[in-house]
């Protein structure tokens, strides 16, 4: 493997280079999540939780078909999750006011309270990796991300990191 502190490997499309990002991958989302499953494990929740708090917390009154498609699971596997968060008071449901068969979803208090737990230990981590990488790995890093990601998400980030308008 090569040394990640040597510099930028001009064959960077080569297997062994390949195999090492996809490891880097491995170890940097298990760290990058191990602290936030702790203090979720202190709630009883995982990190379908987590994802659910998340994006409802950048996107209230986001429709549950949109969480839907960001997160790309079945209805039933969200219905489990949202359920226990509004059951437990961390997500509240309110029907549209043009279609009432619509659920927004926005965090309550205790959710947001939560979602700021969580957000500021992961914020630590990218901040002290961004401070230790610089402004040019930061862009590259960026770059590499988004290039990962596929097309119809990649927009959400190219359009102000919006989501659909919420129908009320």
């Amino acid at each position: 493997m090569t040394d990640i502190k040597s510099g930028p490997n001009p064959l960077f499309l080569r297997t062994d280079e390949i195999m090492q990002a996809i490891e880097l991958l491995f170890f940097a989302y298990r760290d990058f999540t191990g602290e936030p499953d702790e203090l979720l494990a202190e709630y009883g929740f995982g990190r379908a939780h987590h994802r659910v708090i998340h994006f409802v917390g950048r996107h209230p009154g986001m429709t549950v078909s949109d969480l839907l498609s960001i997160l790309q699971i079945t209805k039933q596997s969200l219905s489990r999750v949202l359920s226990q968060l509004v059951t437990e008071g961390f997500i509240k449901q309110t029907p549209g006011e043009v279609d009432r068969r619509q659920r927004l979803l926005e965090l309550t208090e205790k959710g947001a309270e939560l979602d700021e737990k969580l957000f500021n230990v992961q914020r630590q981590r990218i901040v002290k990796a961004y401070k230790e990488s610089g402004a040019e790995a930061v862009a590259g890093f960026r770059s590499v991300l988004m290039n990962m990601m596929d097309e119809n998400d990649r927009t959400r980030f190219t359009q102000k990191n919006t989501l659909p308008t919420p129908r009320r």
